[in-house]
């Protein structure tokens, strides 16, 4: 447990509420979402990550907050429900790592590119168009939003081998 109260606890799989779909931001929900990202943002870098979804911090919202961190400064994107709107056909392969199974690596093929729709914290309609390292994160994350893992685009093998080393070092660690 983080001993910074803004800090969250970040879920690890196999919590049943990385496999749920989060619902949509709504009005009502702007003052809770302004005071979650900040606090998903601190949690991720702690972590540390380059993208965290709410469902992972156990909130089952339509938000994501991602920072590649470009030239070593922070540059952190908050994404209030974000939809991807386009996807090329062409396709890119990229090692995948995620906070919810610390340790577990996986090549992982998915569209090179895509654009994405989002409203940003002011509720401001936006567009992303995105391609590389910025592309895979994004939709990892928006994969999170619709309780989808990235160990779910593997084979059955591959999948069954992570899982198990991760619950096997986990319970090494203590953590049931």
């Amino acid at each position: 447990m983080p001993t910074d109260p803004t800090l969250l606890p970040i879920l690890l799989v196999p919590d049943l509420r990385l496999r749920a779909k989060a619902r949509p931001v709504g009005q009502g929900d702007a003052d809770a979402v302004r005071a979650l990202a900040p606090r998903m943002l601190a949690s991720m870098y702690k972590a540390p990550g380059i993208g965290l979804a709410a469902p992972q911090v156990g909130e089952l919202l339509r938000l994501v907050v991602v920072d590649l961190q470009p030239e070593d400064k922070p540059a952190p994107l908050v994404l209030v429900n974000p939809e991807i709107v386009a996807a090329s056909t062409e396709l890119a392969t990229r090692e995948e790592g995620c906070l919810s199974l610390p340790g577990q690596y996986a090549d992982v093929t998915r569209p090179a590119r895509v654009k994405l729709r989002y409203l940003d914290l002011e509720g401001a309609k936006r567009e992303i168009e995105a391609e590389g390292l910025l592309a895979t994160c994004l939709q990892h994350e928006v994969d999170h939003l619709n309780g989808v893992l990235f160990v779910d685009h593997i084979s059955a093998l591959k999948r069954n081998m992570l899982l198990r080393k991760l619950a096997k070092e986990l319970k090494a660690r203590g953590w049931e």
